[in-house]
């Protein structure tokens, strides 16, 4: 029976082992090992290191430049380098991801990640060597694909591309959702509407020149992602365990850094002071706070899409957003604004993550911030959420939305706002005592003007046209 067994247990797996003792790992498992305890251990989230493709770029990119870097060195023979390449060049296209199984949410300051990819890449390079899985003799996860290299600064150097690749993958889609708010902005260029401060009514503008002010503010953030992405570029490459170097052959961190900016065409450089930037997480924070002032300012120009889309009878309603599904159980006819509901919840997600950055990033302590995973997964779940949201509210609201240029003009006539016009004309006093007695009578302003006899009505079409309050107003004339 004993016998039996033993020789299923052959069959099922291989057998692996590491300071704790000997595992039996699935024989089609790319991982090994260790990762097998991090899949017992960290059963916390269930969102999986695969789920942020461009985090699996980034850790074979920094195994990539390090193989290259050792092979350089003659630490590490040409010939295994070259698999492991492969194998990182393999991962980066895309393919093994479903290998990177260990959850987000993990102990040991990324070290489960950081044995993850390491063995996931060195039995990729055993199978390309004509070896089997396991053959560790021919290729192992420390001593060639991790090589020079500690999970303290191989992981952090990862979190920093992964978050390049998605960056970009996120400015691109801004882009796009600021090139459809222009759009809008030029087709309504000529409907005039009411401006509204603190929900009254102000001062005459366009409705253009509403979408336009959204689409300059979110082009403001996405310079800010452009910008911020300096600080993303430091690495500690080559500063193992605690910034020291200890282990790393002398002259890897310039190789591996120059190779890491020849694969990803970015600026990579290395820290000045690779001890100080071990324990650093500010980079970090750094970031998250540009995504959290993105979605401050998505979840204001939604909170503005929703007020002018009110309605339909007891609204605003000077805009229709598009009808996207029924609104209500209850109530037959109710269409609700979903699409701007959703990103407002997306930005409250991401606001409330870049506090938990900032407690993790608060929390490190000496040489090393141990927090780091929490870090990368609220960071990385942000640019997906926010990515997600500029497509959503792109291609099912924006793209579109109808102007309702007749409620946009009936609010223009019936606003007392436009007698703001007429303070460099017949000055502020006089401009109160008409809009007082325009609120008591029920009459508009340009009827008051013409029986108070207060402007020509030449002057009245000059100063109290809306279009031209749009465009500043006309010049003053010195006043009576």
């Amino acid at each position: 029976m004993a016998t039996r067994t033993k020789r299923r247990s052959r069959a099922s797996g291989r057998r692996e082992h590491d300071l704790l003792g000997t595992k039996v790992v699935p024989s089609d498992a790319y991982w090994g090992v260790q990762t097998a305890r991090a899949l017992e251990n960290f059963n916390i989230s269930r969102v999986q290191l695969c789920h942020y493709p461009d985090f699996i770029a980034g850790l074979a990119i920094v195994k990539m430049a390090a193989a290259r870097a050792n092979a350089e060195l003659g630490i590490v023979k040409r010939p295994v380098a070259r698999a492991i390449e492969r194998a990182c060049r393999e991962i980066v296209a895309g393919k093994w991801h479903d290998q990177f199984t260990v959850d987000m949410f993990q102990g040991g300051a990324g070290t489960s990640t950081n044995m993850n990819a390491n063995e996931v890449i060195a039995n990729r390079a055993l199978e390309l060597l004509g070896k089997r899985k396991g053959q560790y003799e021919f290729c192992d996860p420390h001593d060639d694909v991790n090589c020079g290299q500690s999970t303290n600064d191989a992981y952090p150097s990862a979190l920093h591309l992964a978050m390049l690749l998605s960056n970009g993958r996120l400015v691109a889609e801004l882009k796009r959702l600021v090139a459809s708010f222009r759009a809008k902005a030029k087709a309504f260029a000529s409907i005039v509407k009411m401006g509204r401060t603190q929900l009254q009514d102000a001062v005459p503008m366009t409705l253009g020149q509403e979408f336009a002010a959204w689409a300059n503010s979110i082009e403001d953030e996405m310079r800010a992602l452009l910008v911020v992405e300096r600080v993303l570029c430091e690495v500690n490459m080559g500063g193992t365990a605690i910034g020291t170097g200890l282990n790393a052959p002398r002259g890897f961190s310039t190789r591996c850094v120059r190779h890491l900016a020849a694969i990803t065409r970015k600026p990579i450089r290395l820290a000045r002071d690779l001890v100080e930037a071990t324990q650093d997480t500010q980079a970090f924070v750094i970031y998250s706070s540009v995504l959290k002032s993105l979605a401050i300012k998505l979840s204001k120009v939604s909170n503005d899409l929703r007020l002018l889309g009110s309605g339909p009878r007891a609204g605003l309603q000077e805009i229709f957003l598009p009808a996207k599904q029924p609104g209500s159980s209850i109530m037959p006819g109710k269409v609700n604004p979903v699409i701007p509901e959703v990103v407002n919840q997306v930005c409250f997600r991401v606001i409330g993550s870049d506090l938990t950055v900032t407690l993790a990033a608060e929390a490190g302590q000496l040489q090393l911030n141990v927090m780091e995973p929490v870090i990368a997964a609220c960071i990385f779940e942000s640019q997906m959420l926010l990515m997600n949201a500029a497509n959503t509210l792109r291609v099912h609201c924006i793209d579109g939305i109808r102007p309702n240029a007749e409620a946009c003009r009936a609010f223009v006539e019936r606003s007392i706002g436009v007698v703001t016009a007429l303070n460099p004309h017949i000055g502020y006093e006089r401009s109160t005592e008409l809009a007082a007695l325009a609120m008591r009578s029920g009459k508009g302003i340009v009827e008051l003007v013409r029986e108070k006899n207060l402007l020509s009505d030449a002057e009245i079409r000059r100063v109290l046209d809306p279009k031209a309050m749009a465009r500043g107003g006309a010049t003053p004339r010195k006043r009576r």
